[in-house]
Parts: C-alpha cells; structure tokens; sequence
C-alpha cells in the first residue's frame, strides 16, 4: 500500500520527522517546511523521482520560488516533473523552463462559468468612513447567513476582524501569515457555523467551499479580474 505524509508549516514537525523516518512513498507539503527538513538533514530528496507542482503560479505570489528551486535542484535528473498552473507568463514560464525537460504541454479550455444566479452589486463611497458604514449596514442584512470579505492586505484583513470583533460581530481573519493550525481551525469554525464573517486575502481563501457562505464582500478590488470571478464564487455554491 502506499504511505503518504504531510509535510506543513504550522504543525507538530518533530511528528512529521518521525514518520518520514518510518518510510513514506509519497510527500505532500508545503515548500517552506519542506526545504526546512531538508536544511536540517531530515530528507534525501535522491530517492524521490518524481516532483509534482500544484497551484505553481500561487507559490511564486507567496513567495516560495526559492526554496521550491532549492528542492528541486536535489532531485534527481531522471525525475519526471508535472507542474500545475493557471499560467505560464513571466516569471512561472522562465522556472516551468528550468525545472521542465522537453515537457508535454497540457491545455485545458477554461469552462465558461454561469454567475447568473449571483446577485452582483456595486457601492460607491465617498470615503474609507463610508465604507466602513456602509459594511455595517449589509453585515445586518436578514438573509445574511455568513459572509466573506476579501482585502488586499494582511494587515487590512487583522484590522478589519479586530474592529468587527470589537462590534460584536463573530469575525476572524484569514491569511497566509497565519500558521497552518490556526488557518485549519478558523476554516473548521466556518463551515460549522461558528463564524459569521470571514476576512481574508485573495491568497488563504482558494478552495473554500462552504454552502452557507451567502454575501461576499469586495472590501479592496482584486487587481487581476480572474480574481474578482474567484471571489463571488464562494457564494452560489451547488447551484444555490
């Protein structure tokens, strides 16, 4: 049967060493952690021959591009490689073009998605102050059942949860400066309807699928137009 292991920042690494030390086919992890155990003799990536990169273009926004070279670069040159990524522009295509050899080239069409059944709305305001009253006043919508609000910061999303908290609201933030323990428990807390409002970056909140999330909250504008179609795909979920 095949072992597998995860490997990510956040949680319990001396767990991790353990049962990688056991024998493991398969690493799954983070590329931060990951190169730590490297770092500190824990893995011989020489026996691993195959490398599998997913969501690449989003690691690089992160900003794991040199540690995810640093592990690569110890494998073995008979590895096969397989990278996953939305695009291969700029600094995604010059690594896929290091790390790749004579790569097969995989296309998928991008499946046109109906937003018809989400309502899209634009505010204008005149001011931050607005703003901030203006969120006040949806946060007391009836058919509000549990929000997400996208900012385009950290800092902007810890504020913003601290100043809803302070408001009574049930709100905590979301963000890639949060270790994976505290990200896992306030995404455990989402879906089990124990937050009401969510803030977070564009980054933490890919793949949050909660039926119950009913408003999403352009609080900054995404600077990528994919990203704002990522964003109000969070509500309307299963044909909702």
């Amino acid at each position: 049967f095949l072992r597998s292991t995860v490997v990510v920042g956040g949680a319990n690494m001396y767990q991790q060493i353990t049962d990688i030390r056991r024998g493991t086919h398969c690493i799954i992890a983070t590329p931060g952690r990951l190169k730590d155990l490297y770092d500190r003799g824990v893995i011989d990536f020489s026996d691993y021959g195959h490398v599998v990169l997913d969501e690449f273009d989003r690691m690089l926004d992160m900003g794991f591009s040199d540690d995810i070279d640093a592990i690569v670069g110890q494998t073995p040159e008979t590895r096969q490689t397989l990278m996953f990524s939305a695009t291969l522009d700029g600094r995604t295509g010059e690594l896929a073009a290091d790390m790749l050899r004579d790569p097969v080239r995989v296309a998928i069409a991008q499946e046109h998605m109906d937003y018809q059944r989400i309502e899209q709305r634009v505010h204008f305001v005149d001011d931050v102050a607005h703003k901030e009253r203006l969120l006040d006043h949806l946060l007391g919508s009836e058919d509000l059942q549990q929000m997400i609000i996208f900012t385009a910061t950290k800092a902007e999303a810890d504020m913003l949860a601290e100043d809803l908290a302070e408001k009574g609201h049930s709100a905590s933030a979301l963000h890639g400066d949060m270790n994976q323990r505290m990200r896992t428990r306030t995404l455990d807390q989402l879906r089990r309807g124990h937050l009401r409002v969510l803030i977070a970056t564009d980054v933490a909140a890919r793949g949050i699928d909660v039926r119950t999330i009913s408003h999403v909250i352009n609080y900054d504008l995404p600077k990528v137009a994919a990203d704002y179609v990522h964003r109000i795909g969070r509500t309307g979920r299963g044909g909702s």
